[in-house]
């Protein structure tokens, strides 16, 4: 296993147990308590800025490997997903959250489609579109468990 690919696991995990951190935040706090309202914005923001780190990534990927077939729909399709991780920023904590859950859900379709090759394999290795997915399922999750604890 590489260097790099150790770094990844390792900031994966750092930055998940942020989620994971601020979810438990919000599901502790007390539905009528107005700093529920601050541990869900606060988790929204936080979930959005991971999206759009998210949607960098296959950016990066595709203009690495801009000789590839189709990488420009990669590119189109990480920019909407910015630009919705952006705009949920704006928004009240549980529209955003569910919306964002749903975007992250939406991104683990696009992680497995580079595994059936409906977005270029290539650029990725074989590892991440299915390890991505899992972690944005996970993600997704903690996204609306504090919805669903309302």
């Amino acid at each position: 296993m590489s260097e790099a690919t150790l770094a990844f696991g390792a900031a994966a995990i750092a930055l998940g147990g942020g989620v994971i951190w601020l979810a438990r935040a919000a599901i502790g706090t007390e539905v009528t308590n107005p700093n529920r309202l601050v541990a869900e914005l606060r988790l929204a923001q936080y979930v959005a800025l991971l999206l759009v780190l998210k949607a960098g990534v296959y950016m990066g990927l595709a203009i690495a490997h801009d000789e590839v077939p189709g990488t420009g729909f990669d590119i189109a399709l990480a920019t909407g997903i910015f630009l919705l991780a952006s705009i949920a920023t704006t928004w009240e904590p549980t529209r955003a959250l569910t919306v964002l859950a749903i975007a992250w859900t939406t991104h683990a379709a696009f992680d497995l489609a580079h595994v059936i090759d409906l977005l270029p394999a290539t650029i990725v290795p074989a590892w991440y579109p299915t390890a991505c997915a899992m972690y944005d399922v996970a993600v997704a999750g903690f996204c609306y468990l504090p919805i669903l604890r309302r």
